[in-house]
């Protein structure tokens, strides 16, 4: 390993040692505080424009196996832990987390004060960061401090498919997928129950329409959902989608759904990701992974249409929507998990019993 830097924006520079591919990056610094799932973290699509901290102290100690990933590569720019497990268990696979960084040519930092980062961020909100190895780590700074928000560029266009995707599973319904940055977990859980037919971010509402599709689903994915371009596309899309067919939307889906009904979001002060958060929901607590930024705010929702019906137990936020009309609900948080628990996986059945009663 090599001596390595990580610089925020507010003059902190904290020195460790790096590992992964060595190169200078810059992103929006997050943390996430799920024990499991580094793997999986790394891979989403979400997390795209983003430095990523784990809390957990051991990072891949279980190695790097394949099928775990999320997506085609790894979307951090950059990632930070405590401690890089160098000779993790075989039971796994055994590939180490240095060598998975090194292959998609992401850095990463290790043997920092984690905890003091990631309270730093709780009290302060996301910040802007760089991973260096820079014998002067800062002159970053000022650099950091002009840098825009990745959230300021269409992370969801850099993310999406460019084609469309149609998986016969030989099923009774055909879900359309508008992929803002699918996670494989949600792909993998729709293909288990329906046909999927997954179509680019930007796909016209009248060719999702006219593919055949029983009921569409908007996807996860990473930045502001109110950015002009989703404005334009997306989200005008989800509306004219959701005036003829069942749809259901997964946490930037939450987001984008909230939008297309002329509701508004706002950006969280450090967001939720983990997987151990708790909603409450149908007079029920549910245990839950997350990773968003950002949220709905609950006092533009009179007027819309839709009504929040799940909160998060710590804090209040909305964590799921419904219509009062129409046949569409949507969900904060990741009912496929990956990595993550379970209990609302149940989610994808009732996507299924609207388009049952809609025939």
């Amino acid at each position: 390993m090599v001596g390595c830097f990580l610089v925020l924006e507010d003059g902190t520079v904290l020195e460790g040692a790096g590992f992964g591919h060595q190169d200078t990056v810059y992103g929006e610094v997050v943390f996430n505080t799920g024990m499991t799932g580094y793997q999986e973290s790394l891979t989403d699509p979400s997390y795209r424009g983003q430095i990523l901290v784990m809390a957990y102290p051991l990072i891949g100690n279980y190695g790097i196996k394949e099928g775990y990933q999320q997506s085609g590569g790894v979307h951090v720019r950059g990632f930070v832990v405590r401690e890089a497990c160098e000779e993790p268990s075989l039971m796994y696979g055994g590939g180490t987390v240095d060598a998975y960084l090194r292959e998609n040519s992401v850095p990463g930092i290790s043997d920092l004060d984690t905890r003091q980062l990631i309270i730093k961020i709780r009290q302060h909100g996301t910040l802007r960061g760089a991973i260096t190895s820079s014998e002067d780590p800062f002159s970053l700074v000022e650099e950091l401090r002009a840098m825009p928000y990745p959230n300021e560029s269409n992370l969801i266009a850099e993310v999406s498919p460019r084609e469309v995707t149609r998986y016969d599973e030989r099923k009774r319904f055909t879900v359309g997928l508008i992929d803002c940055g699918a996670k494989e977990g949600i792909v993998r859980d729709l293909r288990s129950r329906y046909n999927v037919v997954r179509f680019p971010h930007d796909t016209p509402a009248d060719a999702i329409i006219d593919a055949g599709v029983d009921g569409v689903m908007v996807s996860n994915g990473p930045g502001d959902p109110s950015h002009p371009e989703i404005m334009s596309t997306t989200i005008k899309n989800i509306r004219a989608v959701a005036d003829s067919i069942p749809l259901m939307g997964i946490c930037m889906g939450n987001q984008l759904t909230a939008l297309a009904f002329g509701a508004e979001t706002y950006k969280m002060k450090f967001g939720h990701r983990g997987a151990n958060q708790s909603v409450v929901y149908g007079g029920k607590v549910y245990i839950t992974s997350q990773n968003h930024g950002y949220a709905v705010d609950p006092e533009s929702l009179p007027g819309t249409g839709l009504v929040a019906d799940q909160f998060n137990v710590n804090d209040g936020t909305v964590e799921g929507l419904r219509h009062e009309e129409l046949p569409v609900f949507t969900t904060q948080y990741h009912p496929e998990a990956s990595p993550g628990p379970t209990d609302t996986a149940f989610l994808f059945d009732r996507l299924g019993d609207m388009m049952e009663a809609c025939q």
